[in-house]
């Protein structure tokens, strides 16, 4: 076997001693928390392990052919962990309402490849270098020689792909492309796969696509474009949060533009913000720590308070402000 980070041995190790285990996933959880999750919680059950899968949200709808029995289930009040697992949370923060319930528990261990991560676990296995959190969730399963199933495979592949935007983004890597071979080998269903996630968006998220076509903005020489999501317009294409997952990536994808970022309202002076940047010399993560958030150097996010203008005002001139500086 290839070398590989020893915490694999200590977090295995506390698996073994573990009678009852919590894997918890952030808030607004994507294809690689959904995934991540998924597979952690199918591997220890199939161990002997009585497992507990929390998530503060429900799962978005593309992702919800993974878990037809139920699994990921929202947090309740009086519940012992041996041992808590966060999966893909950059912050304990972002655990929401878990991180509450999840208090009486012996041990927590924290599996992310978020550059930001602040090593809040107890056991820190953070790989920045992985472009997702379901790469080291299947390098745990092989180290640990537990069997990766048909079930746990779709799972991974569905946390791998999504999280490198079907194996685009710059932070995919050689090694993720044998990752996704060997899964599907091993019974990732490639086809049911791309078709649940890709090709079977609800008509809500069409019409808010609409929105977005028609209300983005550019600025900068047209290297930044933005757009907002105000809680109005949810409601007038009778969409949710989950559908906006991955639209930033139609203005992202406009030729000239360097950093794409979407406002959404979460309250009437919260800003939720999305960042992403398809340029190496612009760190969006480093923007996104200036409003207290973080993420990955191509893809960001924060919650800011304040009136909407003036978060849009402070959050394009640091952009503007990165990419003049970028040269």
């Amino acid at each position: 076997m290839l070398p590989y980070p020893k915490i694999i041995d200590r977090i295995i190790e506390a698996f073994r001693q573990s009678q009852t285990i919590c894997v918890a996933g952030h808030m607004r959880p994507d294809g690689d928390c959904v995934g991540s999750q998924l597979a952690l919680t199918l591997a220890l059950r199939n161990e002997g392990k009585k497992v507990t899968c929390w998530n503060e949200d429900h799962i978005p709808q593309k992702y919800e052919f993974l878990d037809r029995d139920g699994i990921i289930q929202k947090p309740r009040k009086g519940k012992k962990f041996d041992c808590v697992v966060a999966a893909d949370a950059a912050t304990f923060e972002r655990l929401g309402s878990v991180g509450r319930r999840v208090a009486d528990r012996k041990l927590l261990i924290n599996i992310d490849h978020h550059e930001s991560n602040t090593r809040f676990g107890d056991l820190n296995w953070v790989s920045a270098r992985e472009p997702s959190t379901g790469e080291l969730i299947f390098r745990l399963l092989k180290v640990a020689k537990w069997p990766i199933t048909k079930r746990i495979a779709d799972c991974l592949f569905t946390a791998v792909s999504t999280d490198t935007g079907s194996f685009q983004y710059p932070s995919t890597r050689p090694g993720t492309y044998h990752v996704a071979g060997e899964l599907v080998r091993r019974g990732a269903d490639l086809a049911k796969i791309c078709d649940e996630v890709y090709q079977s968006y609800p008509l809500s998220r069409a019409r808010l696509l609409r929105h977005v076509y028609s209300h983005f903005h550019l600025t900068h020489q047209d290297q930044i474009a933005y757009f907002w999501l105000k809680k109005a317009d949810f409601a007038r294409t009778g969409a949710n949060s989950s559908d906006s997952e991955g639209l930033i990536d139609h203005i992202r994808a406009i030729a000239p533009v360097v950093v794409a970022c979407v406002f959404e309202e979460l309250e009437p002076e919260l800003t939720r913000i999305s960042l992403r940047s398809k340029s190496e010399k612009v760190n969006v993560n480093a923007i996104a720590a200036q409003f207290g958030g973080g993420g990955h150097p191509a893809a960001a996010g924060a919650r800011i308070a304040g009136k909407p203008l003036s978060v849009q005002r402070r959050v394009i001139a640091a952009v503007k402000k990165a990419i003049n500086a970028a040269g």
